[in-house]
């Protein structure tokens, strides 16, 4: 059964369109990932919304993916992601505990085509990160990629030692303590300013049920490096 794909906004320019996981955002070139289903773009051609993706989402990342109603608004669209006027914000389960409860990870990434690698050599790619929540042996992360490089979430946090858990391209994910069949990391709002409009949008997208469920399974909150920050700071006061 085809899933229903959740629109959470749409006008007579563009759309905003909830991605599953474990689902394509585009279809892949011939011969690659043929085995991975229908894509999200496929699924709204199908429910009758002639749309141009703007961006993607990895296959197994969840969360928002904006779409254009023709042509001319998807070159506006992706000029305003070129030009770094679309803020993104993503929520990530890695391992581990981050050293501070805000940070840059500033880390270059030379994009391989089908995958990616942190080198010397490659493009500037930049994520801003702030911990939302720990955990016993997990925090629960809100990022903000500043660039947008190809698994460039996943890489910097693979290279600073603290993988996503479900991660299998970057991270070794049989030995990991925690597991789960997919990478959980969810794109979870986008801000920006369509030229069609006078004001920003915001469209914000909650975790999808097997993130929920996941967090749930965690037992209780550790209190975080980011909540003690802010009860030193009201002492103070």
């Amino acid at each position: 059964m085809a899933p229903s794909i959740h629109i959470h906004h749409q006008d007579k320019y563009l759309l905003f369109a909830e991605k599953p996981p474990r689902m394509l955002t585009t279809p892949a070139p011939a011969g690659k990932a043929e085995n991975k289903g229908k894509p999200l773009l496929g699924h709204l051609l199908s429910e009758g919304h002639h749309v141009f993706a703007v961006h993607r989402l990895d296959y197994e990342t969840s969360g928002l993916v904006l779409f254009a109603k023709n042509l001319k608004t998807k070159d506006e669209l992706m000029g305003l992601f070129k030009y770094k006027a679309v803020t993104k914000t993503y929520e990530a389960l890695c391992l581990g505990h981050m050293r501070t409860p805000r940070g840059v990870l500033d880390f270059p990434i030379r994009d391989l085509g089908a995958s990616a690698c942190i080198r010397a050599d490659g493009e500037k790619a930049v994520t801003r990160y702030e911990v939302i929540e720990e955990y016993k042996d997990c925090s629960l992360l809100r990022l903000y990629p500043e660039t947008g490089r190809h698994n460039q979430i996943r890489l910097h946090l693979a290279h600073i030692g603290k993988p996503i858990v479900g991660e299998r391209k970057f991270a070794i994910g049989r030995t990991a303590g925690l597991k789960h069949k997919r990478v959980l990391l969810h794109a979870t709002s986008l801000k920006l300013q369509p030229p069609h409009l006078d004001h920003h949008l915001r469209i914000r997208s909650r975790r999808p049920p097997d993130f929920e469920e996941f967090l749930a399974t965690l037992g209780p909150k550790k209190k975080s490096k980011n909540a003690k920050a802010k009860q030193k700071v009201r002492k103070k006061k």
